[in-house]
């Protein structure tokens, strides 16, 4: 069976591995773990084709611990039950077990459960791979006794070396693979360096000849963006792109905004959070933001994509470039906070309509004129609550 360009290129030791620096030099968690052959949980998060395999396959071989690998997608109960047995086996005869489950955050919680005694007594050593935040995937005991490293997403250099070592490897000279077409497979890749080998193995079966970069880019397609609406990177770009408005950075925030567009985000997501940021981030410093956002939405509602976007464009370019005020967010927090401190102080009597004549001869609306901007001596807040300013 021919196996994929990508498979056999994977690494089989820590030397071979380009990238992930922060976790393989000298003095590093990784390097550590390897020389001292001391295998230790991990959760190992990062996006795809960044090594999480790799590295756990490596971990595995060079502290001579017994390898076992399950997909949270495809494993059962019965598999578990299978791999706890083959532990404790080999704990019997001296010898480490690494479990490596991929997409572990695909696991239900109780799932993650059932390898909790086993990780504790050191029967398992378990390795979880996951393109999710752990904070929110990973139930908080098994979070506790591993260590969480973070992979970043390979850089185009690491892709290019990659692909250079590749080529060597089988035998590509640079008049078949010229260097202008390794950096577009790298600058298509999005750090995903199975992407990149996947590329350059179609694009080695469509031509006989040199891979160029048109070949590169009928093999390529479009690139997905990597790009989650129900993960971790769906909040990324959405923080980034409120927060390059609120620091008045129109460029930043249509970069922010055309992410998330081409990756197939909801229109009216963008829109709502846009009438928020009007009130929440400009407020009275420019009124009118609001009215615009608010058309915003119903434009996008109305018109939809693709011509939505002009209007999307126009309101999230004013949004950023508008002076911006808090001061109706710091005030609606202090109203709050009040209301939650003071949630029962009755009206003063002043302020009560007084339709029958006890209520007059009480005192309710007693010194109230109706006029505008008539200021009681009294004021209008609770006596409690007399020196309150929300705007100061």
């Amino acid at each position: 069976m021919h196996e994929p360009l990508a498979e056999r290129m994977r690494p089989t030791s820590l030397d071979q591995v380009i990238g992930q620096k922060h976790l393989l030099e000298q003095g590093q968690i990784i390097r550590q773990i390897i020389e001292r052959k001391q295998p230790t949980s991990l959760i190992l998060w990062g996006p795809p084709g960044t090594g999480k395999t790799t590295l756990a396959r490596i971990i595995a071989r060079e502290t001579g611990a017994e390898f076992v690998e399950l997909s949270a997608v495809t494993a059962k109960k019965a598999d578990v039950t299978r791999v706890v047995a083959e532990a404790q086996a080999n704990q019997r005869l001296g010898m480490r077990t690494i479990l490596f489950v991929d997409e572990i955050h695909r696991f239900s919680k109780a799932q993650q459960d059932a390898f909790l005694p086993y990780v504790e007594d050191g029967t398992l050593v378990l390795i979880g791979a996951t393109t999710e935040n752990p904070s929110f995937e990973v139930i908080t005991p098994l979070l506790s006794r591993s260590r969480v490293l973070v992979l970043e997403p390979l850089t185009k250099d690491d892709i290019a070396a990659i692909l250079k070592k590749t080529a060597k490897a089988e035998g590509l000279t640079a008049k078949r693979l010229p260097a202008k077409s390794i950096g577009l497979l790298a600058e298509l890749s999005g750090g995903d360096a199975r992407i990149a080998l996947g590329n350059l193995e179609l694009a080695l079966q469509l031509s006989n000849g040199p891979i160029t970069t048109d070949i590169i880019t009928t093999a390529a397609q479009k690139r997905v963006p990597g790009y989650d609406k129900a993960g971790e990177q769906h909040y990324n770009i959405i923080s980034a792109f409120i927060k390059s408005m609120r620091g008045s950075s129109p460029t930043a925030a249509l970069y922010y905004m055309a992410r998330m567009l081409q990756a197939g985000e909801d229109p009216k997501f963008i829109a709502r959070r846009m009438i928020i940021f009007a009130s929440e981030d400009i407020g009275i410093a420019a009124p009118a933001a609001l009215n615009l956002a608010v058309s915003t939405f119903q434009a996008v509602e109305r018109i939809g994509l693709p011509e939505c976007q002009y209007t999307l464009y126009h309101c999230a370019t004013v949004l950023a470039k508008a002076p911006k005020s808090r001061e109706v967010a710091s005030a609606m927090h202090a109203a709050q906070t009040a209301a939650r401190e003071h949630p029962d102080l009755p009206v003063p009597l002043h302020l009560r309509n007084a339709p029958t004549k006890l209520m007059k001869d009480l005192g309710y609306n007693a010194g109230y004129e109706w006029k505008a901007n008539f200021k009681h001596e009294a004021g209008f807040l609770p006596p409690e609550l007399h020196d309150a300013d929300f705007f100061p």
